[in-house]
């Protein structure tokens, strides 16, 4: 199962409609996960168009933004736990564990900082931003390759 993990689109600021090299991937998309801030619905529905969708609410989504808060999905035998706003860095990985105990995977947004880190049998993953990179060399998103229950690939790869 070949996902495509975004987060903080900021639509329509910043993404006005999908950039291309985004779409590259998303055409290849079995699911997208999104982990908040995309603002306004019509980003949704314009990812829907590739795959079936999965997204959380971050703290700059409009209140036509119909999503919960985190989120728990399993996709091929994996569990996979969604939040947008994980806290700050140091303890993320325990506070990550308690909030999903069953997860073996999180994927979370907010700080727009690429994010691929794994200990006490979860691994965390921030796809960081394609559209708003802030102080980051590039705009990213997540390729997340599932197969049987095992996450076998997990890649943050520049968009911009």
């Amino acid at each position: 199962m070949n996902v495509v993990a975004l987060s903080d689109t900021h639509a329509p600021r910043r993404w006005r409609s999908c950039p291309p090299r985004v779409a590259e991937h998303l055409r290849d998309a079995d699911v997208i996960l999104h982990a908040g801030d995309v603002c306004v619905a019509s980003v949704l529905a314009e990812l829907a168009a590739y795959a079936p969708v999965h997204a959380v609410k971050g703290n700059n989504d409009g209140p036509d933004v119909t999503a919960p808060e985190t989120l728990e999905l399993t996709l091929d035998g994996l569990r996979i736990g969604m939040i947008h706003d994980s806290g700050p860095a140091k303890g993320r990985l325990a506070r990550l564990r308690r909030r999903f105990p069953e997860a073996d995977l999180v994927v979370f947004g907010h700080s727009h900082i690429p994010l691929d880190e794994s200990g006490d049998g979860l691994r965390i993953f921030n796809p960081g931003s394609p559209t708003d990179r802030r102080r980051q060399p590039h705009g990213t998103v997540g390729l997340l390759t599932i197969e049987d229950g095992v996450l076998t690939r997990a890649e943050i790869v520049p968009v911009t």
